[in-house]
């Protein structure tokens, strides 16, 4: 049972942290007392799954975060062949590296155009950014009803909540990787 509440203790400070929110903060949101959630991140305390829901839904985070594993001080990714989101009729080939993480509010991704595909993003809530790092390739975006031309090896970085266009016009395949920023509702 120690294990377990040191776990979610630790998760809770964690994210705490993460959000520079005080336990009085936390309270607030949660409707949890300051007292029972300083209880809990010193592993003093196990929540009952009622409290430990009231934590999540106030924090608007996942209730699974609390059962997440630690992670390695680093972490190798690799394109998985088996893990890929396909577009325009599989001439758009998206695969999460680093999958959405409300830790870190940020997820990461290696795509693949091929020749002529056009691809049409529907904007983003208020806030998100996005940066595009072209590697191999070129590739036009389309930002609202401006026209940004990309050339091997450069990078743009935008305001997501327009609508934005990924066009690969040559008859060449690109490659990007494609960082996506989400704000931090709590801050």
């Amino acid at each position: 049972m120690e294990q377990v509440s040191l776990k979610i203790g630790e998760r809770l400070k964690e994210i705490r942290n993460t959000r520079q929110l005080t336990l009085d903060n936390v309270a607030d949101l949660t409707g949890v007392s300051k007292p029972m959630l300083g209880q809990i991140e010193r592993g003093q305390s196990v929540p009952t799954i009622h409290v430990l829901w009231k934590i999540a839904t106030g924090l608007k985070i996942p209730l699974s975060f609390f059962c997440k594993q630690q992670e390695a001080n680093y972490m190798v990714a690799m394109l998985d062949e088996n893990n890929v989101i396909t577009e325009e009729n599989g001439g758009m080939r998206a695969y999460p590296l680093f999958p959405f993480d409300p830790a870190r509010n940020v997820e990461i991704f290696y795509i693949e155009f091929d020749a002529g595909v056009r691809h049409e993003s529907l904007p983003h809530v208020a806030g998100v950014e996005e940066y595009v790092f072209l590697v191999q390739g070129t590739l036009t975006m389309t930002l609202g009803d401006k026209e940004v031309c990309l050339q091997e090896k450069q990078s743009l970085r935008f305001e997501a909540d327009i609508p934005h266009v990924y066009h690969n016009g040559s008859d060449k395949a690109c490659v990007v990787y494609n960082v996506i920023f989400y704000p931090d509702k709590e801050r």
